[in-house]
């Protein structure tokens, strides 16, 4: 390809103080070219020196040796689509490199060129004023690609589940009226017969399962109409691959276990948590790692993952809470597990959601519980702690918050109910000393 090279002046400063040199580069990333400005960080006046190269493997090492003759020690780059992987993997032995968000680096309209958003990544990482992804290390990723495949292929499934569903629909078959399952050992043996060119439905119907909650009347009645011959092969066709489908899950599932094997422990203490199961726990360590180590705080890991309420502030005042969009996988795996986790009987999950719901509503409680999740998680994972469910709070608080709560709702139906409290050990002493209720026993029991 054609190399430009030229500099240009980025700043301009009055009286320019020299200061330890470190050399910092910003790469524009294409599919087919990457444009590379270079500057000194520790000059007030810098002068950039930009050339542009290929994105092939030879392209890549010319790039690299000319970043080494510059004595580049930090390099930024876009996260444009996929194609900074790549450039990501030949950087990342040689130098510190920096992954922006595209939207961080935005030019006003009409003034954006390759070589200038090269050179404002510099400007701006300089400056601290990029947003920077995070971006872990090669064996985690690696995880990452394997349980973000199986999340791919899972939906792949489901999506073809759906497919073969209103093709049977269409064909005249109410097979999924009686049955729960379409692609369950009962479903797939009758869907096989019709398949291969069988429409008697006294045969199909003795392929059923006696088990099944339908009776033999209508399981025959689902199956009277005889499609035809298009839909029959388009019907083998989808069950060829839905089988494939599911051995490709396997072998992807038998890859994850093994690839995590040394992280064993920390996925048998995950999966201590309700609602977070053997799968749930592995795609937990592949997006976060085994012990969390890239977040100091649990509020940063919330944070992180999208599950903390975010601020739109103006004039002091926060015009929205909406959760930012944060990590996708993540957010989709908690999701489902707080679902899961409340149903959890005696937990402190329900607990949660009983005191939420009449305020916030399902969807809102069910992402404040996915919030307790995650500060959970990261305990595990951090502090590396076994998970112990203690159950309903049973704190005095909690207590008496709950005992004016169900008065309240006795009062509300129409009942004229007092109570006296009964004295604790600690009151009933304080209250054979004076003789009559102490300060502490009023606080408590709202006396008067």
């Amino acid at each position: 390809m054609t190399v430009r090279n030229f500099r240009v002046r980025a700043f301009s400063a009055s009286t320019p103080e020299e200061s330890m040199s470190y050399i910092v580069a910003g790469i524009d990333v294409h599919k087919k070219v990457l444009m590379v400005a270079v500057a000194d960080a520790g000059q007030m006046d810098p002068e950039f020196d930009c050339r542009g190269f290929g994105t092939t493997a030879s392209e890549l090492k010319h790039l690299i040796a000319w970043l080494q003759e510059r004595g580049v020690a930090e390099v930024v780059m876009e996260s444009t689509a996929q194609y900074w992987k790549p450039v990501w993997l030949a950087l990342e032995p040689h130098c510190k490199p920096n992954l922006a968000q595209a939207q961080s680096n935005r030019a006003r309209k009409g003034r954006k060129t390759d070589f200038k958003d090269a050179q404002r990544l510099v400007r701006r990482l300089i400056a601290g004023e990029l947003i920077l992804s995070f971006v872990p290390e090669a064996e985690q990723r690696s995880m990452r690609t394997i349980t973000r495949r199986r999340v791919q292929l899972v939906r792949d499934r489901i999506r073809l589940h759906s497919q073969l569903e209103c093709l049977l629909e269409e064909a005249r078959i109410k097979l999924s009226s009686v049955i729960s399952d379409l692609l369950g050992a009962t479903g797939r043996r009758i869907l096989t017969e019709i398949a291969g060119g069988e429409s008697d439905p006294e045969k199909l119907a003795a392929r059923g399962d006696q088990r099944l909650k339908c009776t033999p009347e209508q399981l025959r009645d689902a199956l009277t109409a005889s499609p035809e011959p298009v839909p029959r092969q388009l019907l083998g066709m989808y069950l060829e691959q839905v089988a494939f489908l599911d051995g490709q899950i396997e072998k992807v599932s038998l890859l994850a276990a093994e690839t995590m094997l040394q992280y064993q422990d920390a996925i048998t203490r995950l999966s201590a948590v309700p609602g977070i199961r053997v799968i749930s726990a592995q795609q937990i360590i592949a997006e976060v790692g085994a012990t969390a180590a890239s977040f100091p705080t649990a509020r940063q890991f919330s944070s992180w993952v999208g599950a903390s309420p975010g601020r739109q502030e103006s004039a002091g005042e926060n015009e929205s809470s909406r959760c930012p969009k944060g990590n996708r996988y993540l957010r989709r795996v908690l999701y489902n597990a707080a679902q899961a986790a409340v149903k959890t009987k005696n937990s402190s999950f329900q607990t949660l959601l009983y005191r939420l719901l009449p305020r916030l509503g399902y969807k809102k409680t069910i992402w404040a519980v996915a919030r307790h999740l995650t500060l959970v998680i990261w305990k595990i994972l951090h502090d590396n702690v076994q998970y112990e469910e203690r159950g309903e709070a049973s704190t005095p608080q909690a207590n008496k918050r709950r005992a004016l709560r169900l008065l309240q709702e006795l009062r509300k139906l129409g009942y004229a109910v007092d109570f006296t409290p009964a004295l604790n050990p600690s009151l009933a002493d304080d209250f054979r000393r004076s003789g009559r209720p102490s300060i502490r026993y009023c606080l408590e029991n709202r006396c008067t």
